[in-house]
Protein backbone atom coordinates (compact mmCIF):
# COMPACT_ATOMS: atom_id res chain seq x y z
CA UNK A 1 0.00 0.00 0.00
CA UNK A 2 2.85 2.34 0.87
CA UNK A 3 4.28 1.80 -2.62
CA UNK A 4 0.97 2.73 -4.21
CA UNK A 5 0.71 5.97 -2.27
CA UNK A 6 4.36 6.73 -2.97
CA UNK A 7 3.79 6.30 -6.71
CA UNK A 8 0.69 8.53 -6.56
CA UNK A 9 2.60 11.20 -4.61
CA UNK A 10 5.42 11.12 -7.17
CA UNK A 11 2.95 11.64 -10.02
CA UNK A 12 1.31 14.49 -8.07
CA UNK A 13 4.71 16.11 -7.50
CA UNK A 14 5.59 15.70 -11.17
CA UNK A 15 2.31 17.35 -12.21
CA UNK A 16 2.94 20.30 -9.87
CA UNK A 17 6.51 20.62 -11.19
CA UNK A 18 5.29 20.73 -14.81
CA UNK A 19 2.53 23.22 -14.00
CA UNK A 20 5.08 25.45 -12.22
CA UNK A 21 7.46 25.29 -15.22
CA UNK A 22 4.62 26.01 -17.65
CA UNK A 23 3.56 29.04 -15.60
CA UNK A 24 6.91 30.48 -14.50
CA UNK A 25 9.08 29.65 -17.52
CA UNK A 26 6.46 29.40 -20.28
CA UNK A 27 8.06 26.02 -20.96
CA UNK A 28 6.56 24.16 -23.94
CA UNK A 29 8.74 21.19 -23.01
CA UNK A 30 7.01 21.03 -19.60
CA UNK A 31 3.62 21.25 -21.35
CA UNK A 32 4.64 18.36 -23.62
CA UNK A 33 5.83 16.28 -20.63
CA UNK A 34 2.61 17.12 -18.74
CA UNK A 35 0.61 16.05 -21.82
CA UNK A 36 2.46 12.71 -21.99
CA UNK A 37 1.98 12.09 -18.27
CA UNK A 38 -1.74 12.92 -18.15
CA UNK A 39 -3.17 12.26 -21.60
CA UNK A 40 -4.38 8.70 -20.92
CA UNK A 41 -6.16 9.67 -17.73
CA UNK A 42 -7.69 12.83 -19.23
CA UNK A 43 -8.81 10.87 -22.29
CA UNK A 44 -10.48 8.23 -20.10
CA UNK A 45 -12.49 10.94 -18.30
CA UNK A 46 -13.58 12.62 -21.55
CA UNK A 47 -14.44 9.29 -23.18
CA UNK A 48 -16.64 8.35 -20.20
CA UNK A 49 -18.87 11.32 -20.96
CA UNK A 50 -18.59 11.43 -24.75
CA UNK A 51 -18.36 7.74 -25.76
CA UNK A 52 -16.56 8.79 -28.94
CA UNK A 53 -12.77 8.68 -29.33
CA UNK A 54 -12.64 11.57 -31.79
CA UNK A 55 -14.71 13.86 -29.55
CA UNK A 56 -12.69 12.89 -26.45
CA UNK A 57 -9.44 13.72 -28.25
CA UNK A 58 -10.84 17.08 -29.37
CA UNK A 59 -11.87 17.93 -25.81
CA UNK A 60 -8.48 16.94 -24.38
CA UNK A 61 -6.60 18.98 -26.98
CA UNK A 62 -8.83 21.97 -26.15
CA UNK A 63 -8.10 21.52 -22.44
CA UNK A 64 -4.33 21.44 -23.05
CA UNK A 65 -4.64 24.51 -25.28
CA UNK A 66 -6.50 26.35 -22.50
CA UNK A 67 -3.83 25.30 -19.97
CA UNK A 68 -1.23 26.93 -22.23
CA UNK A 69 -3.34 30.05 -22.88
CA UNK A 70 -4.08 30.53 -19.15
CA UNK A 71 -0.62 29.52 -17.92
CA UNK A 72 -0.14 32.71 -15.86
CA UNK A 73 -2.88 31.61 -13.45
CA UNK A 74 -1.90 27.95 -12.94
CA UNK A 75 -0.68 28.69 -9.40
CA UNK A 76 -4.33 29.02 -8.34
CA UNK A 77 -4.79 25.24 -8.80
CA UNK A 78 -4.54 23.76 -5.28
CA UNK A 79 -5.66 20.20 -6.11
CA UNK A 80 -4.70 19.33 -9.71
CA UNK A 81 -6.46 15.93 -9.57
CA UNK A 82 -9.87 17.43 -8.74
CA UNK A 83 -9.30 20.54 -10.85
CA UNK A 84 -8.55 18.65 -14.06
CA UNK A 85 -11.28 16.08 -13.46
CA UNK A 86 -13.86 18.88 -13.17
CA UNK A 87 -12.35 20.84 -16.08
CA UNK A 88 -12.48 17.83 -18.41
CA UNK A 89 -15.94 16.81 -17.21
CA UNK A 90 -17.27 20.33 -17.87
CA UNK A 91 -15.52 20.59 -21.25
CA UNK A 92 -17.00 17.20 -22.21
CA UNK A 93 -20.51 18.18 -21.11
CA UNK A 94 -20.22 21.48 -23.01
CA UNK A 95 -19.12 19.56 -26.10
CA UNK A 96 -22.08 17.18 -25.69
CA UNK A 97 -24.45 20.11 -25.30
CA UNK A 98 -23.15 21.62 -28.53
CA UNK A 99 -23.53 18.27 -30.34
CA UNK A 100 -27.01 17.81 -28.82
CA UNK A 101 -28.11 21.20 -30.16
CA UNK A 102 -27.20 20.02 -33.65
CA UNK A 103 -29.10 16.76 -33.10
CA UNK A 104 -32.12 18.66 -31.74
CA UNK A 105 -32.17 20.90 -34.80
CA UNK A 106 -32.06 17.81 -37.03
CA UNK A 107 -34.69 15.95 -34.95
CA UNK A 108 -36.89 19.06 -34.84
CA UNK A 109 -36.92 19.05 -38.61
CA UNK A 110 -38.03 15.41 -38.50
CA UNK A 111 -40.51 15.86 -35.63
CA UNK A 112 -38.56 13.64 -33.18
CA UNK A 113 -37.84 14.16 -29.48
CA UNK A 114 -35.15 13.17 -26.99
CA UNK A 115 -36.06 11.50 -23.68
CA UNK A 116 -33.58 11.12 -20.82
CA UNK A 117 -33.96 7.88 -18.86
CA UNK A 118 -31.43 8.61 -16.08
CA UNK A 119 -32.47 10.55 -13.00
CA UNK A 120 -30.15 13.31 -11.69
CA UNK A 121 -29.38 11.06 -8.67
CA UNK A 122 -28.33 8.18 -10.95
CA UNK A 123 -26.10 10.50 -12.95
CA UNK A 124 -24.48 11.92 -9.80
CA UNK A 125 -23.79 8.46 -8.35
CA UNK A 126 -22.33 7.15 -11.60
CA UNK A 127 -20.11 10.27 -11.98
CA UNK A 128 -18.87 9.91 -8.40
CA UNK A 129 -18.09 6.23 -8.95
CA UNK A 130 -16.33 7.01 -12.20
CA UNK A 131 -14.21 9.70 -10.51
CA UNK A 132 -13.21 7.14 -7.90
CA UNK A 133 -12.52 4.54 -10.61
CA UNK A 134 -10.08 6.93 -12.32
CA UNK A 135 -8.32 7.59 -8.99
CA UNK A 136 -8.13 3.87 -8.19
CA UNK A 137 -6.75 3.12 -11.64
CA UNK A 138 -4.03 5.74 -11.15
CA UNK A 139 -3.00 4.06 -7.91
CA UNK A 140 -2.20 0.76 -9.62
CA UNK A 141 1.44 -0.01 -10.43
CA UNK A 142 2.21 1.00 -14.03
CA UNK A 143 2.39 -2.52 -15.54
CA UNK A 144 -0.76 -3.60 -13.66
CA UNK A 145 -2.64 -0.54 -14.90
CA UNK A 146 -1.46 -1.00 -18.48
CA UNK A 147 -2.59 -4.64 -18.58
CA UNK A 148 -5.94 -3.80 -16.91
CA UNK A 149 -6.70 -0.95 -19.35
CA UNK A 150 -5.73 -2.98 -22.42
CA UNK A 151 -7.77 -6.06 -21.43
CA UNK A 152 -10.77 -4.49 -19.67
CA UNK A 153 -11.19 -1.16 -21.46
CA UNK A 154 -9.63 -1.69 -24.87
CA UNK A 155 -10.87 -5.32 -25.06
CA UNK A 156 -7.51 -6.67 -26.26
CA UNK A 157 -6.87 -10.40 -25.98
CA UNK A 158 -4.28 -11.75 -23.52
CA UNK A 159 -2.17 -12.79 -26.54
CA UNK A 160 -2.25 -9.26 -28.04
CA UNK A 161 -1.27 -7.68 -24.72
CA UNK A 162 1.50 -10.22 -24.15
CA UNK A 163 2.92 -9.59 -27.62
CA UNK A 164 2.70 -5.75 -27.36
CA UNK A 165 4.31 -5.65 -23.90
CA UNK A 166 6.84 -8.42 -24.52
CA UNK A 167 5.60 -10.56 -21.62
CA UNK A 168 4.08 -14.03 -21.34
CA UNK A 169 0.33 -14.68 -21.42
CA UNK A 170 0.69 -16.03 -17.88
CA UNK A 171 2.20 -12.69 -16.75
CA UNK A 172 -0.72 -10.85 -18.37
CA UNK A 173 -3.13 -13.03 -16.37
CA UNK A 174 -1.19 -12.53 -13.11
CA UNK A 175 -1.04 -8.73 -13.61
CA UNK A 176 -4.74 -8.56 -14.50
CA UNK A 177 -5.75 -10.60 -11.42
CA UNK A 178 -3.56 -8.37 -9.24
CA UNK A 179 -5.17 -5.24 -10.76
CA UNK A 180 -8.69 -6.61 -10.30
CA UNK A 181 -7.98 -7.53 -6.65
CA UNK A 182 -6.59 -4.09 -5.88
CA UNK A 183 -9.41 -2.30 -7.68
CA UNK A 184 -11.99 -4.44 -5.85
CA UNK A 185 -10.26 -3.74 -2.52
CA UNK A 186 -10.18 0.02 -3.16
CA UNK A 187 -13.81 -0.01 -4.30
CA UNK A 188 -14.98 -1.89 -1.20
CA UNK A 189 -13.12 0.60 1.04
CA UNK A 190 -14.71 3.43 -0.94
CA UNK A 191 -18.18 1.92 -0.44
CA UNK A 192 -17.49 1.48 3.29
CA UNK A 193 -16.41 5.12 3.51
CA UNK A 194 -12.87 4.26 4.60
CA UNK A 195 -11.19 5.37 1.33
CA UNK A 196 -10.08 8.99 1.09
Amino acid sequence: MCGLLGNEMMVGQEIRKYLRQIEEEGSQTALHDFYNLCFDRFFRIAFYYLHTEEWAQEVILDVFLKIWECRESLHHITDPEDYFFITIKNASLNYLEKEQRWKDVAKGALGGSVISVESPEDILVSEELFAFYVKALDRLPERCREVFVRVREEKQSYAEVAKDLGISINTVDVQLQKAVRRMRDMLSRYMDGTEE
